[in-house]
């Protein structure tokens, strides 16, 4: 009886996995406003109603991407820097890693600032956004400790740390659309370059 309940948990985990491997494929292709219940059912090889049975819509479908792609974001900053690194080099080494995440997946740049649906975050229940939006935050907090590492009060790091955030995303932006192209620079390169300039700026403000 248990071989049998676990046999129909790995049919059914694969079939989801299928299916969400074929969401993705839509949402690349159409955007999420774009893309429809059928068309994800039409790649995934099953019917809308096969698919219903596994999701509530499509944007549940999006949440459950998102969540993944979150989780990936969140084991490769953990398995970046040495905890007994010196704070700026554990800072270099966990903001090295949510901007290197990003810069090679910029299909998850896509699904976590929701860029296909024009900066609007849409179809998800209050509850599922702050959950997403915690697991984010999640990837972000060894640059915010980093940060008070460094000396910073705890409110001052968290605006540090936005504003760093901030940064890499409007270069990872920049980089994905080509656009900064047209400047002739490299993202990796600048965000680089802020980042070490990070510990003389915070001491000479720390100074004034």
């Amino acid at each position: 009886m248990q071989a049998k309940i676990q046999r129909q948990q790995a049919l059914n985990d694969s079939r989801r996995a299928l299916m969400l491997d074929a969401a993705r494929a839509v949402f690349q292709r159409l955007g999420i406003e774009g893309a429809s219940i059928r068309e994800i059912a039409k790649a995934a090889g099953y019917t809308p109603g096969a698919i219903y049975s596994y999701f509530e819509n499509k944007e549940a479908i999006y949440g459950a991407l998102l969540a993944e792609s979150l989780e990936r974001l969140n084991a490769a900053v953990e398995a970046a820097g040495r905890v007994e690194a010196l704070p700026f080099e554990l800072l270099r080494g966990k903001a090295n890693a949510w901007f290197g995440f990003y810069a090679a997946n910029p299909r998850d740049l896509d699904l976590g600032f929701y860029l296909v649906q024009g900066l609007q975050p849409r179809g998800l229940s209050a509850e599922l956004n702050n959950q997403l939006n915690d697991r984010l935050h999640d990837a972000l907090r060894p640059c915010e400790a980093a940060l008070q590492a460094m000396g910073l009060a705890p409110q001052a790091a968290l605006s540090e740390n936005t504003a760093l955030f901030a940064h890499g995303v409007g270069l990872l932006l920049l980089q994905h659309t080509g656009r900064i192209r047209m400047f002739g620079q490299d993202a990796t390169v600048l965000f680089a370059r802020y980042l070490d300039a990070l510990p003389g700026r915070l001491a000479s403000g720390a100074s004034a």
